[in-house]
């Protein structure tokens, strides 16, 4: 597929700064167990091409693994969720590894696209990670936060955060800055990704082959939308 560059003579591009990096360990849950509770880090961690190193997942069926390696919430999440539900929900509380504050307007799905390489870091421990997929959210969030409809608001409005492959290791703490690399596909971005999977009607063949031609996107993903292709 013929990438897009129109962006590239303006990246790479500081954006903002990694606020917050969290590590979890399984622990006893509402139902059965979770690694939902990440604990901000006071000290760098090593990263590793399934992650941080100290962080764990309970179930790796749906939590884990390289194309998952790293998930980010965007805080524009947590002001959706507690407006919606009358909640208190704080950032960081929905088992996300990292927030990041920018110098505009906040990363989320409306401008992270498919294929967007970030870097978190300056010198050789820096980080390089690539977004492959949103979040799908499961029903430890509702237990997380007490309230039995969040998980589904969450996917109806596509606002579950997304996950990072890492392409290149290093260490990552707090107060890093964070670099936008590449785009490589700037249509793709994970509100139009989320819009495709939820609407009702099938998806336009001319639209479907542009997104199941990325090569990063996860596959899943891929099979979601060729089974919603028109024919």
């Amino acid at each position: 597929m013929l990438k897009d560059n129109s962006l590239q003579n303006d990246l790479p591009k500081a954006i903002g700064t990694l606020s917050v990096v969290r590590a979890g360990k399984v622990e006893p849950f509402v139902r059965g167990v979770s690694a939902i509770n990440k604990i901000p880090i006071a000290e760098s961690m090593a990263v590793n091409l399934l992650g941080l190193a100290d962080d764990e997942q309970a179930e790796h069926k749906f939590h884990g693994g390289h194309l998952k390696a790293l998930h980010q919430m965007p805080i524009t999440t947590y002001h959706a969720i507690n407006e919606q539900f009358g909640l208190n929900a704080q950032i960081g509380s929905l088992g996300e590894n990292l927030t990041v504050i920018t110098d505009g307007e906040p990363m989320c799905e409306r401008n992270v696209c498919i294929g967007d390489v970030y870097q978190f870091g300056d010198g050789d421990d820096s980080v390089q990670v690539r977004v492959v997929q949103p979040r799908r959210p499961c029903y430890k969030i509702n237990d997380r936060l007490g309230n039995a409809n969040v998980s589904y608001f969450v996917a109806r409005e596509g606002i579950a955060g997304w996950y990072y492959q890492v392409v290149r290791t290093g260490r990552l703490r707090a107060n890093l800055p964070v670099y936008l690399l590449a785009r490589p596909y700037s249509f793709a971005k994970l509100s139009d990704l989320w819009a495709l999977i939820n609407q009702k009607s099938p998806i336009d063949t001319a639209v479907a082959e542009r997104w199941l031609a990325i090569d990063c996107l996860e596959t899943s993903w891929k099979q979601k939308i060729a089974n919603k292709r028109r024919n």
